[in-house]
């Protein structure tokens, strides 16, 4: 897999580990995110990079020795009882400093739950250390709670904490040297994996990856969600059923708890675990920001969406080998399911984006609670509160007569409640338009790169 602008991280990293104090430094974020692709294009040839699997403690350590063996002939003769006598061990046959990796470290400290206490002590300075300790995870939870947790040992031992986050629909545009229209759309399925990216880099067009990688059975990505929901959960049929009903238009809470016969509070849990790991997201409404009751939730990572979308209704059909429905299917949904996608993302660039010279905070949707909802997808108060960004997404093949359009939003602008005296920017956003006006912006304007 392809290392995709992680510059910044580089930046930090490669600090960390050339600092003239050894370094300890936690790496974790969602699979498939980058993170060993990061540090393994860090290391050098005489640095130690170890993979941890689910196996129990003694083979785990043997495992590990195995790979020191390869640097440091005979390490592995000796039969180690903890982590402890092998890091001890480790430290006297080092002859200068070296980085050494533990990938997958959730899995490690799962089998030993005393292996946090180990590595705390190692950078109590029990030891004259000569090597930088690199641990990376999957486990968002887990590994949050390792660094974060006041009663975890490792609580203020590190020297560097990196949450590896998402790449963004710009950086997809750079990798895959497409429009800016098409990289919405892409970004729209794979989200921001660089591995599913490079997945999709390896076929001709959308619909061959889809084919090969995500709607067969044996593809790499059939079973994935299955995967990125163990690394933090013990029990996903839970989320499964949550995330399925969002994807299914139930957005509430209390439709939710209905449709899975439950009591509302009895979700609550999932629900914040779902949401804390981004999966899902609160939406509310510009007029109730504070209260968070009349929210509604939608899916918030786009292969999540897409998946639970196009691929868990579908399963049978999948795994009898009918595919070609299910393409037809996203073929005739398609511009609909970019369309939310698109309005996200107009929502998520405001706060990176100027109006008229003037910054706005965060866009919230706006709706009223009526039988006839008069709705509006970008609400946006300015940072000294005197004005306010009104506007809509519109994700058609080209925009025309955009002047009524403008009209029409200045129009819904006026029954606002809770304008005040602030002064009405209207925009649009949209996928194209027949002539660029002041006020319209398109996917070019929100992927500068």
């Amino acid at each position: 897999m392809q290392l995709i602008n992680r510059y910044n991280e580089q930046k930090r990293l490669k600090n960390a580990m050339t600092n003239a104090n050894t370094a300890f430094i936690v790496i974790y974020g969602r699979r498939n995110y980058g993170k060993s692709t990061l540090v393994r294009q860090m290391l050098e040839k005489d640095d130690l990079y170890y993979v941890a699997d689910q196996t129990e403690t003694r083979h785990q350590i043997s495992q590990f020795a195995g790979v020191v063996a390869g640097k440091i002939p005979g390490f592995d003769k000796v039969i180690y009882p903890n982590w402890t006598s092998l890091f001890e061990n480790l430290n006297l046959r080092i002859e200068r400093r070296i980085n050494i990796c533990m990938d997958e470290f959730h899995y490690l400290v799962k089998s030993d739950p005393g292996l946090p206490d180990t590595i705390s002590k190692v950078f109590d300075n029990k030891w004259n250390r000569r090597f930088n300790l690199i641990i990376c995870g999957s486990s968002q939870q887990l590994m949050e709670e390792l660094v974060s947790g006041s009663s975890s040992p490792l609580y203020g031992r590190a020297n560097e904490v990196f949450k590896i986050q998402a790449m963004e629909a710009s950086q997809l545009r750079q990798a895959m040297h497409c429009s800016a229209i098409e990289a919405i759309e892409e970004y729209s399925v794979w989200g921001g994996s660089p591995f599913y990216w490079d997945l999709r880099l390896r076929e001709k067009s959308l619909e061959d990856a889809l084919r090969n990688h995500v709607l067969s059975p044996q593809g790499i990505l059939y079973g994935e969600p299955t995967k990125l929901f163990l690394d933090d959960m013990r029990d996903i049929a839970q989320s499964f059923s949550i995330i399925s009903l969002i994807a299914s238009g139930y957005n509430r809470l209390s439709e939710i708890a209905e449709m899975m016969g439950k009591p509302s509070t009895s979700l609550n849990a999932p629900i914040d675990k779902l949401l804390s790991l981004g999966y899902i997201e609160r939406e509310v409404s510009f007029s109730e920001i504070r209260n968070p009751k009349k929210s509604m939730y939608r899916i918030s990572d786009p292969f999540v969406r897409f998946y639970f979308s196009f691929v868990t209704p579908n399963r049978s059909m999948i795994e009898s080998g009918r595919i070609d429905p299910v393409i037809s299917q996203i073929q005739k949904q398609f511009k609909a399911y970019v369309s939310y996608m698109w309005e996200r993302t107009c929502r998520q660039a405001v706060t990176s984006m100027k109006f008229n010279g003037i910054a706005f905070k965060p866009a919230c949707k706006w709706w009223e609670s009526s039988k006839k909802p008069t709705g509006l997808d970008i609400l946006a108060e300015s940072l000294d509160g005197n004005y306010m960004l009104v506007g809509n997404c519109i994700w058609a093949e080209k925009v025309y007569g955009a002047k009524g359009m403008f009209k029409e939003l200045e129009e819904q602008a006026e029954r606002l409640p809770f304008l005040k005296n602030r002064t009405v920017i209207p925009v649009l956003f949209v996928r194209e338009t027949d002539r660029k006006e002041n006020g319209i912006y398109t996917p070019n304007d929100l992927l500068y790169n």
